[in-house]
């Protein structure tokens, strides 16, 4: 990722990860634990699921408190890493 934006991103500061898969039982509980790996202190409260209109896809947001660059790219890399992750913003 490339840091020139890093003078207009503050940190800490509240970053939302959104995640997109197929929907499973489990897949929130997927995306809920990459995060906490990253991201040990997030609320469970800040985590936020919408199905699809034909309930085939789920999106998981996860609110966090960045601390760094580094700590968003290695969230965005196990994210996407992870055949059940369609897509990750």
């Amino acid at each position: 990722m490339d840091n020139s934006n890093e003078a207009v991103m503050e940190f800490p500061c509240r970053y939302p990860i959104k995640a997109m898969g197929k929907a499973t039982d489990d897949f929130d509980s997927l995306i809920v634990g990459i995060i906490r790996k990253h991201s040990p202190e997030f609320n469970d409260g800040s985590v936020k699921t919408r199905h699809s209109r034909g309930r085939r896809f789920v999106s998981v947001t996860v609110t966090i408190e960045a601390r760094s660059w580094e700590q968003l790219d290695n969230i965005y890399m196990e994210l996407t890493a992870n055949e059940r992750v369609l897509v990750a913003l």
